[in-house]
């Protein structure tokens, strides 16, 4: 079975009537209107099923990172201007998650003020927390990807599509090896952004000397990432480990 996943800018009627044509389920982000606004302010507060997410997610708008969530389900009709036999009455699946940053909400009403809402409009014949992990998987994805692109990625395109192939190549081999780099460093890291960790664990004000025919490397005294840099440093370039018995 394929689903069709997308975001909130396909929440239309022809994407849906040409997923159903297809014989394909839909799972697409919706629109905030009065129509979704009204369907989640209908939901009960035993009705939240409490959810972690198995990988953090940094949330732009919240402005930090969102470790953990709530997830309800309604019957919902959506399209509800269109005729009746257009109207598609499907699942709406509701993620909720407390907000970090109150003035996020300004505009958004009363109930927006403590939480933050993430509808999905579906079809799945699966449970209702798949059938939401399913969805928010390629959210985790798209961190990845605006990751990538506030690194090397950002240097593109050049006119020249064999470049472009090249430095895509060889911007996916550095951005696994910062990655790793950084679980190396700690749990600290592991959820920094790459940015962060450029900043922090790569480009290092150090001064490097050589004494009695060996390379040093001087750091700043009070560094505060000494600990995380030197876990690094030892995973990487320490001394094998010795011989087991």
């Amino acid at each position: 079975m394929v689903t069709v996943r997308a975001d909130s800018a396909y929440y239309q009627h022809k994407v849906v009537a040409a997923a159903r044509a297809a014989g394909a389920r839909f799972s697409i982000t919706a629109r905030t209107n009065p129509q979704i606004t009204k369907a989640i302010t209908g939901i009960g507060d035993s009705a939240w099923t409490a959810i972690k997410y198995p990988k953090a997610v940094f949330d732009e708008l919240a402005g930090g990172w969102i470790s953990d969530a709530a997830v309800a389900e309604v019957a919902f009709t959506a399209f509800t201007s269109r005729p009746k036999a257009q109207q598609v009455a499907a699942r709406l699946i509701v993620r909720r998650v407390k907000r970090l940053n109150p003035a996020a909400g300004a505009g958004q009403g009363q109930l927006f003020d403590t939480y933050r809402y993430h509808a999905v409009f579906t079809d799945s014949a699966e449970t209702m927390l798949e059938a939401e992990a399913h969805h928010r998987d390629h959210a985790i994805v798209e961190q990845v990807i605006a990751d990538l692109k506030n690194g090397p990625l950002a240097h593109l395109p050049s006119g020249v599509f064999t470049a472009n192939a090249a430095w895509t190549v060889a911007a996916t081999i550095a951005f696994n090896l910062t990655r790793a780099a950084a679980t190396l460093a700690g749990p600290t890291h592991a959820r920094a952004t790459t940015a962060t960790i450029r900043r922090r664990l790569i480009q290092v004000a150090a001064r490097v000397v050589t004494t009695a025919r060996r390379l040093h490397l001087h750091l700043p005294a009070t560094w505060p990432w000494a600990a995380a840099f030197t876990t690094l440093f030892e995973a990487t370039c320490g001394p094998p480990p010795a011989p087991s018995t």
